[in-house]
């Protein structure tokens, strides 16, 4: 088009010029016709130069046009030959009909035409047939592979220096850690100073060398406290062998009173030294809330635990207790009203825990109400006693009521659990700046970060435990009525089980207070009891029962009709009293159609772990989980955990 426009401007120029000249001519031979025959003659000779000079001047510019475009051919030719780029042409079969030389030296073979993409490249028969840009491997190099769908064309982009060079600056990035010795204190309370330094002389050697092992730099802050640093490739070493330091420790200091156990804090994914500080403090808060004698990785938004194979041990000092029993109890002196909450579907560990506190908010002279929503099959007995309760009754709020009477000057306090999703109104929280939580469970990856007090201790039985110790210590002398007292003892028995499993010392030293002060273990009891169709019902679920690895029960409830989450937990109380029975597990139907499972451990297993991973969580011995699907579906998942777990248990034999 540029040459057409130039053509036609030339040729209209030359067109003007000529008229001129002839108009020049004939005026001068109007007026003296020799001369006018002169300047015909002239004008002749310029005409014929001018058209030599035009036609020297096409011909040089067509020799000139065809030169670049042979040149621009060639150029062309070179690059599609000479490119590190591979080029591929298929037909609609997605055979080859063509490839450019580059795939000589990546495949070895001279020519790919015929052969089918997906027999060479299987990795892309799994892309929709559309334009897009896909990472591949092929042998020892990696590959960009640009798709051109509608050209049917493939361009391959070798980018093994690029992956080389990421990969290691991946692994070289900075990760790093906090370890501490969390029990230290109950090992050695009795010891003298020479048993004592020698083991920490013998806990502290075997650390040392881990860390020399796995080449890590080990830094003493303190007595009981370690840092560490070190790079990706390192943790993800640490990672495959799942903190292995941990069970050393433990394996090594068995024939103490109590085996030493370390909590492992570790923060990664971050360019900021002050961020990876603070992910390292954080992961192992998470760590020593789950009850420690674990690993806690923060890897940007990725948490994960590692170990966890022992129960919490139970602190022998109660500084702790009188220390926040004294700051909750300044704390409500300073509210203006207390809202108290538990789990959604609160069991009796939950309402008795809240009536506790309902009772310090009392004593305080403050307006205190409890979150309650929907009524819980497990407590229908317990609100049946609650409603001829003068004055307890009216004390039950809905969480839209809650709603209304939270303020800026409200304490809510969250009993029996640690997430704000749990609670029957979380925005409850967020309308307040003054959150007190108190709760059992080891600690998961969701938690309520901002709250002004923290009352969580894995070691405890249960919620009513952890109340009834901050009530010890709120008043110099404090009376509860008998149903306080009874309904506190309640959620003690319910939790461990009639004091079979997980109480300690101060479980029974808090149900010691308890019956102090009036509590009726047979009013307990009476509360606890179960109906002959529930009995029935657990008979069924027990009937359909396997024992599965010699040591593990499943029972799966089959059917349609659903089953109470408190019917498929005793049930797997009772699967744990059978002989030989280290785990049991029931899966049954909930009544808003998920699939439960509710899990149950005699200590050796930590059925916790396992929860966590299938979107649940819980207790080291006590957890559950919920799924969508089948019930066939959710056993199979929990067989495939329960034989990798079985797996790396004769691997470490």
């Amino acid at each position: 088009m540029p040459k057409q426009l130039f053509n036609r401007w030339h040729g209209l120029h030359m067109v003007w010029g000529g008229v001129l000249l002839v108009a020049m001519g004939a005026w001068i031979t109007w007026v003296h016709w020799k001369l006018g025959i002169i300047a015909f003659l002239l004008i002749g000779l310029l005409f014929y130069y001018v058209i030599a000079a035009e036609r020297k001047f096409r011909n040089d510019m067509q020799e000139y046009v065809l030169t670049l475009t042979h040149r621009i051919r060639k150029a062309g030719n070179e690059v599609i030959h000479d490119l590190p780029i591979g080029i591929l042409l298929y037909n609609e079969d997605k055979e080859i009909e063509w490839n450019n030389p580059y795939f000589i030296s990546m495949t070895g073979e001279e020519t790919l035409v015929g052969k089918n993409i997906f027999d060479l490249f299987p990795m892309l028969a799994q892309l929709k047939d559309q334009n897009q840009t896909v990472e591949i491997s092929y042998e020892e190099d990696f590959y960009r592979v640009d798709i051109r769908s509608e050209d049917r064309l493939l361009y391959f982009t070798r980018t093994t220096d690029y992956v080389t060079l990421l990969k290691k600056y991946k692994e070289e990035k900075l990760a790093i850690g906090i370890v501490l010795l969390d029990n230290i204190d109950e090992v050695s309370q009795g010891m003298d100073d020479q048993a004592r330094s020698l083991m920490l002389a013998k806990v502290v050697s075997m650390i040392t060398e881990w860390a020399a092992r796995y080449e890590i730099y080990l830094r003493r802050v303190s007595s009981d406290r370690f840092m560490l640093l070190m790079n990706q490739k390192t943790l993800e070493k640490l990672e495959a062998t799942k903190f292995d330091i941990l069970d050393e420790v433990r394996e090594m200091t068995h024939d103490y009173k109590l085996p030493v156990t370390l909590s492992l804090g570790i923060g990664s994914g971050s360019d900021s030294f002050t961020e990876l500080g603070q992910l390292a403090q954080a992961s192992l808060d998470v760590a020593l809330g789950r009850g420690g004698d674990q690993a806690a990785v923060r890897d940007g938004q990725r948490l994960s635990f590692y170990g966890g194979k022992s129960n919490a041990v139970e602190k022998r000092t109660r500084v702790r207790a009188r220390v926040l029993s004294h700051a909750l109890r300044d704390l409500m002196k300073e509210s203006a009203n207390v809202v108290i909450m538990g789990h959604r579907f609160a069991d009796m560990d939950a309402v008795g825990a809240a009536i506790g506190i309902l009772k310090a908010a009392r004593l305080m002279k403050k307006e205190g109400y409890i979150v309650l929503e929907g009524v819980n099959p497990s407590i229908e007995r317990l609100m049946e006693h609650i409603a001829e309760q003068e004055g307890l009754h009216q004390r039950f709020i809905t969480p839209a009521e809650a709603l209304q009477i939270t303020n800026a000057r409200t304490l809510a306090v969250v009993v029996d659990t640690h997430k704000a999703s749990m609670v029957p109104e979380p925005k409850v929280l967020q309308q307040t700046n003054r959150v007190f939580v108190v709760d059992h469970h080891r600690r998961g990856e969701e938690f309520i970060n901002d709250a002004t007090l923290i009352y969580m201790e894995p070691y405890a039985s249960s919620a009513c435990e952890l109340v009834t110790e901050l009530l010890q210590y709120f008043q110099e002398r404090i009376e509860l009525d008998d149903f306080e007292a009874t309904v506190l003892l309640a959620g003690i028995v319910v939790d461990t089980k009639s004091f079979s499993l997980r109480t300690g010392a101060r479980t029974f030293e808090a149900a010691s207070f308890l019956r102090r002060n009036g509590a009726d273990s047979a009013l307990v009891q009476q509360l606890l009891k179960e109906s002959l169709e529930e009995y029935l019902e657990k008979a069924d679920i027990i009937k359909h029962t396997e024992i599965v690895f010699g040591k593990y029960a499943v029972a799966v409830h089959e059917g349609n009709r659903s089953t109470s989450q408190l019917t498929a937990a005793k049930t797997a109380d009772t699967l744990l009293n059978m002989e030989d029975v280290e785990a049991s597990f029931v899966i049954y139907r909930r009544a808003d159609g998920l699939i439960g499972i509710s899990a149950r451990s005699l200590g050796d297993l930590n059925v916790q772990v396992i929860m966590e991973q299938l979107g649940g969580g819980g207790h080291l011995t006590n957890a559950a989980t919920q799924l969508e699907g089948s019930a066939e579906d959710a056993r199979r998942k929990l067989m495939n955990m329960l034989e990798r777990i079985v797996e790396e248990e004769r691997e470490s034999e």
